[in-house]
């Protein structure tokens, strides 16, 4: 009798343990080249723990949260904390998708002019364009307001963008230029380089800081008072650079709360990665070079891998330990 029961017991344990190790996963991905390198990360070790995993899904970010909601997708690598945090409130909160890492720290976002406007008017603070005459300084249109190359909605980042333009009285002299973003910033570094003044939101990591970069082309506008939408209380200060207005962000991996219960192994694995914002960066500035494209993508995420193998194959030990 006792050994029928280690027997059923084994066979139970074993069972419990494989459950999963076929089960296909969908990654959900927004379309931008940027996300793909750390997407494919994640897929590799899915793989590794035994996952069939799926090519990615192009999802646009609000989406993408709708889709991990109702199980049509397993997994987004660009979670964006606080940004995305609209998203996953709006469907159904961390009872319905979990968050995890982050991967990467503290990145940065926020309002830019160039260098040659800032040293010429003083424009430090986002506040000097309720100027009307700094303000039109930065008119494309011709209507005589600054234009912000802005953010597209439903990336997150345009909510704050909105939400100063009313928290520091900039309706009456300031306009958020939106449209897809990675189409419309070519033409402020083209205006930079053409010695035109010119304001636009970014973050890090992304390449557009490589080619205009702090302190050399460009200078990070400063905010007088912190004032975030939806309640937020985060710190904007950033050491060397002031207060931004805008949080620190966070990068993690977005996934159903039921998925994340029932698979510890993969939960674990979302728990240990991280990749270093250096290497993020370095990747987007490839892709601005001209390596944008699948199998390159696909290529610089084995690079990835290669080069920190030895933390790879103990973040995969500790995952399947987990089952």
């Amino acid at each position: 009798m006792k050994s029928l029961l280690r027997t059923i017991l084994l066979s139970s344990i074993f069972i419990s343990s494989t459950a999963f190790a076929g089960e296909q996963v969908i990654p959900a991905w927004s379309g931008g080249s940027e996300e793909l390198m750390q997407t494919y990360i994640v897929d590799e070790g899915l793989r590794e723990l035994g996952y069939d995993v799926a090519d990615p899904v192009q999802l646009n970010i609000e989406v993408a949260y709708v889709a991990i909601k109702q199980g049509d997708a397993t997994f987004f690598a660009a979670y964006a904390n606080p940004l995305h945090n609209a998203f996953i409130k709006e469907n159904g909160g961390a009872d319905v998708i979990t968050t995890l890492g982050p991967y990467a720290k503290d990145a940065v976002q926020g309002y830019l002019i160039d260098k040659k406007t800032a040293e010429a008017t003083g424009i430090k603070y986002l506040e000097d364009l309720k100027d009307p005459e700094k303000a039109k300084l930065f008119d494309i249109d011709g209507d005589g307001k600054a234009d912000i190359y802005g953010c597209d909605p439903g990336w997150g980042c345009e909510r704050v963008i909105e939400h100063h333009l009313d928290a520091y009285g900039l309706r009456d002299t300031v306009e958020h230029k939106q449209g897809g973003y990675f189409a419309i910033i070519p033409d402020a570094v083209q205006r930079i380089k053409e010695g035109e003044p010119t304001l636009y939101y970014t973050w890090t990591p992304f390449w557009l800081s490589s080619v205009l970069q702090p302190g050399r082309d460009v200078v990070w506008l400063n905010v007088k008072k912190t004032d975030l939408p939806d309640g937020q209380t985060a710190s904007t200060e950033i050491p060397g650079v002031g207060n931004v207005g805008f949080s620190k962000i966070d990068l993690g991996i977005a996934a159903p709360t039921k998925f994340v219960n029932e698979n510890p192994s993969a939960k674990k694995f979302f728990e240990l990665l991280t990749i270093p914002l250096d290497d993020l960066n370095a990747e987007a500035l490839r892709i601005h070079n001209g390596e944008k494209s699948n199998d390159q993508i696909k290529q610089h995420a084995s690079e990835w891998l290669s080069n920190n193998k030895a933390k790879w194959d103990d973040w995969i030990r500790q995952a399947k330990a987990a089952q």
